[in-house]
C-alpha cells in the first residue's frame, strides 16, 4: 500500500501571514475541549474567564495547566496573585461560559450574575453545579505566543454538581459550546 502527502498549508516559520492565523484559527476550532472557568482573588477583587485550554499535567502531585492570554485581566491577576482555582462547566452551564468569556465584561459585579461559592484554600470564586473544581497554587509560568502558561499544583479539590451533570461536560467544539450527547 503507497501512502501518500497529504495537500495542505505549509507555514515557514518566518513568514506566518494573516491568511495562516485565519486558517490555524478555523482548523483549530476543531479540537473539542472541555470548558471551564478559571478565577482568581487579587487584594480582595474577583477575576473569572472562560476557558477550553486547560489540561492536567501529574497525578503524583496533582499538577494542572491552563493557558490564558497573556494581555489579559485574567492573566495578569492569576500570575499576581498565584493562586487560582478551575471550574470544570457542566452543559448547564453555557450561560455562564457565554458570560465570562465576553470581551469587555466589567471588571465591578463580574461575578453578579453567576452562583458560585468560595474555595476553602485561595478563596477564589468556584461556580455552583460545576463538575468539578480544583483551587491550584501556581509554580510556574512560561509565555508561549500570546498566551501564558500556568502551572500549579492542586491545593483542594471537589465535585459540586449532582450525579446527572456529572455525564454531561460542556464542550467546546467547532467555535461553538455543546454537549457529547
Amino acid at each position: 500500500m503507497e501512502h501518500g502527502v497529504f495537500p495542505g498549508e505549509l507555514i515557514p516559520s518566518a513568514e506566518v501571514t494573516d491568511e495562516a492565523i485565519d486558517s490555524y484559527r478555523l482548523l483549530s476550532a476543531d479540537i473539542a475541549s472541555g470548558v471551564a472557568v478559571v478565577s482568581t482573588r487579587l487584594r480582595g477583587r474577583d477575576y473569572a474567564a472562560t476557558v477550553s485550554g486547560f489540561l492536567s499535567v501529574s497525578y503524583d502531585p496533582p499538577t494542572l495547566l491552563v493557558s490564558l492570554y497573556a494581555e489579559s485581566r485574567i492573566a495578569e491577576a492569576v500570575v499576581d496573585s498565584g493562586t487560582w482555582a478551575l471550574s470544570l462547566l457542566s452543559a448547564r452551564q453555557r450561560g455562564t461560559a457565554n458570560w465570562l468569556a465576553s470581551p469587555g465584561s466589567p471588571l465591578e459585579g463580574l461575578l453578579s450574575q453567576v452562583d458560585y461559592g468560595r474555595g476553602p484554600v485561595t478563596g477564589a470564586a468556584v461556580m455552583e453545579g460545576c463538575i468539578a473544581w480544583f483551587e491550584v497554587r501556581t509554580t510556574q509560568v512560561t509565555t508561549a505566543a500570546t498566551h501564558q502558561l500556568v502551572v500549579g499544583e492542586v491545593a483542594a479539590m471537589g465535585r459540586r454538581a449532582s450525579a446527572d451533570d456529572e455525564a454531561d461536560p460542556l464542550v467546546h467544539f467547532a467555535s461553538a459550546y455543546g454537549r457529547l450527547a
